[in-house]
């Protein structure tokens, strides 16, 4: 194995902060893998997969065919890019800032800039899954049959844990960046 040697010094951030434990990696890992079933599930719809709705459901929920082409797949982009920003929480570019960033690159993270727009997002993604989660019997309860409506909740279920492992990752970076050594 060889490795890469740099005339450039390694930023105070990135030696000062301890690595996370291999379980909030893991943990951090595991949030965009969470995300990906209903990911998937969207796309699946987008592309034409029978996944139990109607024609008359897919164009007026959903606008297929039509915008539906293009929001779906934004929607899923989004949701994924948001859950890979978790990684943010375990890795060097979340001590500092890429060099290819106008303005912050190669600058060091603050702490409170990485940890207050995660922790709210922790918040809201575990209270916005739970509501859903509360009223799922009335969510397209008429436009799905069981087996369709089984495999949806069962892509959709994973988003439950996303919030709470996003607060558990965040809560670790925050106490790794107020020791640093």
């Amino acid at each position: 194995m060889t490795t890469e040697v740099t005339d450039e010094p390694r930023p105070m951030a990135v030696l000062s902060t301890p690595p996370p434990s291999r379980l909030i990696r893991w943990t951090a890992h595991a949030v965009p893998l969470i995300a990906l079933p209903s990911s998937l599930w969207r796309l699946a719809m987008t592309v034409g997969v029978p996944v139990g709705y109607s024609d008359a459901v897919l164009r007026d929920d959903y606008g297929l065919p039509g915008s539906g082409y293009l929001v779906l797949p934004l929607i899923t982009l989004f949701q994924e890019l948001a859950a890979l920003l978790t990684l943010g929480l375990v890795s060097n570019w979340g001590l500092v800032a890429p060099r290819w960033l106008p303005f912050i690159g190669g600058r060091p993270v603050r702490t409170w800039a990485a940890v207050a727009p995660a922790a709210l997002g922790a918040v809201i993604l575990t209270v916005v899954t739970i509501s859903q989660y509360l009223v799922w019997d009335e969510v397209d309860s008429g436009s799905l049959d069981a087996t369709h409506r089984a495999l949806m909740g069962w892509c959709y279920a994973p988003l439950l844990l996303w919030g709470p492992l996003l607060g558990v990752v965040t809560v670790s970076y925050y106490l790794r960046r107020r020791r640093q050594r």
